[in-house]
């Protein structure tokens, strides 16, 4: 595949504004690495986006031999040369960020694929000491690793912890400052090295050797192309891929493969000569309810079990009850009257009266939405994130469900915002963030805005639907499922991108530590305080110019007749399609109340809510979306929701009324 690249995008260095001495956390998945960061940074952390992803970074102070430093806690990553968004951002801060060192973190059971990356640190030249956590996990399975032996071959301080139980942590502390370049020598098959030797002089310098950037342009990462276009001509890039293509000819697999393989065996060589084998300790609980939990017949009601309990504690109790009880008692019995007649009391002006507390005003719209409705879904969802996260379940809830999310093109990690949806499409969202790739991202967002009714809107449906009969609500739910199933299915042939294979380590579980969760918890919430609230605060802006300038009013006209000829609905149903762009549940109620009034029929109830369940997103999930996927991709999700919505919704409409279906 050839390298050319048409934009020259500069790789900035300073992505962190402060001049402390940088240590970076690197390692695979489910190491135990936000264990150290918390351990490492107390309650001096914030979380913040890498610029131009949507990969979150969390960074903390600490203080290392009595002086200030900064703390940096990467993605798990499986490899350093990237094959994902996660890896890219990992290397790049490896690369441009200028580290003063690096904390390897390793699991003391699984050292092939730790040791995979050290010895592509000891290629970087980059300092860097070995934290082998979960050591006593490993002592339960039977292996012990001589660790005097692993830090003489790898030529690098090398420390046991367990991080759960904040054994080494101050060995750890102490030795990070300590550390160095590896020393380990590391061959590969004579075309590779003959391939390494033709790039290194066509590579300008940077902070890790020329050799490792070499060996990442022959495995095919293209990431580097517009940092090496920044200095060297057109005909050198090209020069790159025809060496590229030369080497890779003489193999019958890829060149990132072969690479790959040959770390693997060197670090298989290092773990014959440190690791060994001791009696197996007696089976704890921890371990019976893990293979349980990935049982072919008890992993299902367990499986179950969790996704119902989740779903009760964000969607039921965060979403239901504590919102309600925020936005009905808090705000509306206490905050928003006290508010509003202090504001008419200080400011006579009505225009100033209505942009703070009128229809959409920032208090009594924008705080109000961002602080009784959503902050509460969020802060429960991440709660219980952070509970599975910690536990070791969140991997084995992916893996049951993998199988059947392949046939519609995602993996079993899009289980959680799918489902998570239910309660809060915004926070549903956000957590899109854990699928690996973007095309999955995408996919996950498009399935939320258009077929995933949240919680409020599915309770005012339910009620509605419930009063007419079961069919009606069977009508309902499976135009719904065939919708989601259909456009996911297609979706995933037609977008751009591959879907990442489904590789995860599966840790043991583990008791949740408390500290931990809620230092996650707490780091989360303050980014959606920073970065969420900000969005609704805007779109009331853009609301309330619309409402002032009576464009809400010539939307509804312009509206009336798609409702009313294509839909078969009465006209004063074209409110509730545009009351739902600002709450989902308010259209519906908008259909409720007309129902309530005798004005609409069983079908058109059934055409009715299946059409406002489809359509556009609320305006919280709006900016959300357009935060996460950008305004084109955003975009062109509106371009086809809002036909498709209407399409499906006149078609069920064709389809009852031409088979007399009656409810």
């Amino acid at each position: 595949m050839p390298f050319h690249h048409r934009r020259r995008r500069r790789f900035k260095r300073g992505r962190f504004p402060t001049s402390l001495p940088r240590f970076v956390l690197v390692g695979n998945p489910n190491v135990g690495k936000s264990v150290i960061f918390n351990l490492l940074t107390r309650r001096y952390a914030s979380v913040s986006n890498y610029p131009g992803t949507t990969v979150e970074l969390m960074t903390g102070s600490t203080t290392l031999n009595h002086q200030p430093a900064l703390i940096v806690d990467t993605p798990g990553v499986n490899s350093l040369i990237p094959m994902s968004e996660e890896e890219m951002v990992t290397r790049n801060i490896l690369m441009f960020e200028d580290p003063r060192g690096i904390i390897l973190v390793i699991d003391s059971k699984n050292l092939s694929r730790g040791l995979l990356i050290a010895l592509q640190l000891a290629e970087m030249g980059l300092p860097f000491l070995i934290d082998l956590n979960m050591e006593d996990e490993a002592k339960s399975l039977g292996m012990k690793v001589d660790v005097n032996m692993l830090s003489e071959l790898m030529g690098v301080k090398v420390v046991p912890t367990v991080s759960t139980q904040r054994k080494g942590i101050k060995d750890l502390i102490d030795l990070i400052p300590q550390s160095s370049q590896a020393a380990y020598p590391i061959s590969y098959r004579p075309d590779i090295e003959e391939g390494i030797a033709k790039l290194t002089p066509l590579i300008k310098s940077s902070p890790i050797n020329k050799r490792a950037i070499a060996l990442m342009l022959l495995a095919g990462d293209r990431s580097l192309i517009p940092w090496l276009s920044s200095t060297r001509r057109r005909e050198t890039i090209e020069q790159i891929d025809q060496i590229r293509s030369r080497i890779e000819a003489k193999f019958h697999q890829p060149l990132s493969s072969l690479i790959n393989q040959q770390l693997l065996q060197i670090a298989d060589e290092i773990i014959q000569k440190v690791q060994k084998e001791r009696g197996r300790e007696k089976r704890n609980w921890q371990e019976v309810v893990g293979r349980l939990s990935l049982h072919p017949l008890w992993g299902i009601p367990i499986l179950l079990l969790v996704l119902f309990l989740v779903y009760q504690f964000v969607g039921k109790f965060g979403a239901g009850t504590t919102a309600t009880f925020m936005e009905n008692v808090v705000f509306g019995k206490y905050i928003n009257p006290w508010v509003t007649e202090g504001v008419k009391s200080i400011l006579p002006v009505k225009f100033l009266q209505e942009l703070i507390v009128g229809q959409y005003g920032l208090m009594t719209m924008a705080l109000t939405y961002s602080f009784a409705i959503i902050l509460p879904i969020v802060a429960y969802f991440f709660l219980a994130f952070a509970l599975l996260e910690d536990s070791g379940y969140l991997p084995r809830l992916a893996a049951m469900l993998n199988s059947p999310f392949k046939i519609i093109g995602l993996t079993g990690k899009a289980v959680l915002p799918l489902m998570l949806g239910l309660g809060c499409c915004t926070m549903a969202t956000l957590s899109a963030r854990i699928l690996d790739s973007r095309k999955e991202r995408i996919l996950v967002t498009l399935l939320l805005a258009l077929s995933i009714p949240c919680s409020a809107q599915m309770a005012v449906i339910l009620a509605l639907l419930a009063g007419i009969s079961l069919k009606a609500t069977l009508w309902w739910g499976g135009t719904i499922l065939a919708v989601l199933i259909g456009t996911s299915f297609a979706s995933s042939r037609l977008l751009p991108g591959a879907s990442s294979d489904f590789i995860m380590e599966l840790p043991p579980i583990r008791r949740p530590q408390l500290s931990n969760i809620l230092l996650k918890t707490s780091s989360r919430i303050m980014w959606y305080l920073r970065e969420a609230v900000p969005l609704f605060i805007l779109g009331t802006l853009v609301l309330f110019v619309l409402d002032k300038f009576d464009v809400l009013s010539y939307l509804e006209k312009l509206a009336s007749p798609v409702i009313t000829q294509f839909l078969d609905l009465p006209s004063r149903a074209t409110q509730a399609f545009i009351v739902g762009f600002l709450r989902r549940d308010y259209g519906v109620a908008g259909l409720y109340l007309l129902a309530k009034q005798g004005q609409l029929s069983g079908t058109q109830i059934v055409v009715g809510v299946t059409t406002l369940t489809l359509f556009v997103p609320c305006i919280a999930n709006l900016f959300v979306m357009l935060k996460e996927r950008g305004w084109k991709v955003t975009s062109l999700m509106l371009a086809f929701i809002i036909p498709v919505s209407l399409l499906i919704g006149g078609l069920l409409n064709f389809i009852l009324r031409t088979f007399g279906v009656q409810f």
